[in-house]
């Protein structure tokens, strides 16, 4: 079955789905480039131009011709586009965060999971190398039990750049700054690795002075398995540095250090054993098994699509991210008091 793909918004992480989707195609998957639109036509046809997508005149337009649409704009804008999506029964792919607050995205999870189609959140972490080797060595009982995790995530400012996305300093469109237009990423996957989280206390400051959108976050948890953990999140203006996180783990008997998000290196070292490294094609073969879609969350989600079964992560695991970064936001808007995160979703019923 050739998988029809639609995109709604063309800008950066657009065409990075779409250059995903190219290389699975150059590997067999069986995908189409069936439309994009977006409010702004230059950035369409610039898109069009490079993976043969139409270029579409309205929403409507691109869902007519798809099985599967990429929901890629503003953040704001995700709510009534995956409802237009979904209530024509088509599979949806929507970046992160799902929406500018929690009740928006339960709001949109609700229509998604009453709608029944496949789904995924752009939360690719889950499917990065570095990080599935991180979990699997944390999960063996060698290890013992996770104790401490500690989480930097750096990122230039994402106005300028390769980024370029204005819109991500006004706060009617972003909702708000670097903790859920970025680290969310990083929530999630911190639950991901180690499990949920019971209780959070969280700063944020703005030091580019943009109203609404903060540039620095500082925030504990508290694991419901004892672990403790610190994540501090930062948009600065080195353009040296587009997007890096350093990740270190202990657990009762291993350390680990991850270096970049994707293809490491990876360090650990286990009690009586020589520190090992793995890091990239050595250390996605390690961990893509008989994957055909290793490495390509894209791919993944088409590939679901065209056997009808679901993908992942969903909207539900995106929500859930949401509840916790929420409780972050709460807790800064206290001054850092702790703030017991609700165990987890809100009602979807």
């Amino acid at each position: 079955m050739t998988v029809r793909v639609g995109f709604l918004g063309a800008g950066f992480i657009a065409t990075f789905h779409s250059k995903m989707l190219r290389g699975a195609a150059r590997a067999g998957l069986d995908v189409a480039w069936a439309g994009v639109h977006d409010p702004d036509v230059a950035k369409a046809e610039a898109f069009a131009a490079a993976s043969g997508a139409p270029v579409c005149a309205s929403v409507a337009e691109v869902l007519d011709r798809s099985d599967a649409v990429f929901v890629c704009t503003w953040t704001a804008a995700h709510p009534a586009l995956v409802d237009q999506v979904v209530e024509r029964g088509l599979a949806v792919f929507c970046e992160k965060p799902l929406a500018v607050d929690l009740a928006g995205a339960t709001a949109m999870t609700r229509a998604v999971e009453a709608a029944g189609v496949t789904n995924q959140v752009g939360l690719v972490l889950r499917r990065s190398p570095a990080f599935l080797h991180t979990r699997a060595l944390i999960a063996d009982e060698r290890s013992g039990r996770a104790m401490s995790v500690v989480f930097r995530d750096d990122q230039y400012l994402p106005v300028q750049g390769q980024y370029g996305s204005d819109w991500r300093a006004d706060p009617d469109k972003a909702g708000s700054g670097a903790l859920l237009e970025h680290s969310i990423h990083d929530v999630d996957v911190l639950e991901w690795l180690l499990g949920p989280v019971e209780v959070v206390n969280g700063h944020t400051a703005a030091f580019h002075g943009i109203p609404g959108i903060e540039d620095d976050v500082a925030a504990t948890f508290r694991f419901a398995n004892g672990a403790l953990g610190v994540l501090t999140s930062v948009w600065h203006d080195l353009l040296e540095r587009p997007s890096l996180r350093r990740v270190e783990v202990f657990c009762e008997r291993l350390h680990v250090v991850v270096e970049d998000d994707w293809f490491g290196p990876v360090h650990w070292t286990r009690a009586g054993e020589a520190t090992r490294t793995l890091e990239g094609a050595e250390l996605h073969e390690a961990t893509a098994g008989d994957d055909p879609d290793a490495g390509n969350p894209d791919a993944a989600f088409v590939r679901a699509v065209a056997e009808g079964r679901p993908a992942g992560p969903t909207f539900a695991d995106a929500l859930r991210a949401h509840v916790v970064t929420d409780a972050i936001y709460r807790s800064a808007a206290t001054g850092g008091a702790p703030v017991e995160v609700h165990p987890g979703l809100p009602p979807l019923g």
